[in-house]
């Protein structure tokens, strides 16, 4: 299987996560985002969307992280999609939230207007409402994720095991690290990030993106 990936992507990441912590043989295809490489008529003949992640399986191709994260951890049977139908439809719910809820304004309310060019907005009255809003909103989904979806008792999003929902909600919540947001608001959070920062691959991993936000710490953000 071949995975067309960029090591600080935010989607690729939960990808490279779980394959490390499963020791699947991926071939790995860096897709230069900052070089633009992923808008080459190439890439695109790949990706329409001209964007990454993409699995390739032979002849089949998956081209969403959650989908590609689905399939992987039901092709090796990992206990981190479970089968029971209700186990796993809170696995889904989580995974949902995350891409459908809490990154539309996380990353492109708060994050990544501030980091990239083609992002920000066309005046500054534009980009700071864009700001403001984007961070409002993620205070507030950061305190329901802190106290309705994981809890008090919660090792992680699911309960006591990990899940894809941890995979893919972990590096979302860590792009946050690259604005240096402080999550000490959000203690649950906390402990749940501070979890999957102790796996075993999580800083192989990670070393990447981390190295990105090294190179912009001189820069002024806005964080929660």
């Amino acid at each position: 299987m071949k995975l067309y990936y960029h090591p600080v992507s935010n989607t690729s990441r939960p990808i490279l996560l779980f394959a490390a912590d499963h020791d699947l043989d991926l071939v790995l295809q860096a897709v230069d985002l900052f070089k633009g490489e992923h808008v080459q008529p190439s890439y695109a003949a790949i990706n329409p969307n001209c964007l990454v992640p993409v699995l390739e399986d032979g002849d089949f191709r998956l081209t969403e992280c959650s989908a590609i994260l689905k399939y992987l951890a039901d092709k090796i049977d990992s206990p981190a999609y479970p089968k029971e139908l209700r186990q796993r439809a809170r696995v889904n719910e989580r995974m949902d939230w995350f891409n459908t809820q809490f990154y539309r304004d996380w990353g492109y309310g708060l994050i990544y207007p501030q980091l990239f060019p083609n992002l920000k907005r066309p005046t500054d009255e534009q980009q700071n409402g864009v700001v403001a809003w984007g961070k409002d909103r993620s205070k507030a989904w950061l305190k329901i994720l802190d106290e309705n979806l994981i809890g008090p008792r919660s090792d992680y999003l699911c309960g006591s095991q990990i899940t894809l929902a941890d995979y893919l909600g972990a590096a979302y919540i860590t792009a946050g690290d690259v604005v240096r947001c402080d999550l000490s608001a959000y203690p649950n959070v906390t402990r749940w990030i501070g979890n999957m920062k102790r796996r075993k691959n999580w800083e192989k991993v990670n070393k990447p993106f981390y190295d990105l936000a090294a190179s912009v710490k001189e820069m002024q953000f806005q964080a929660v």
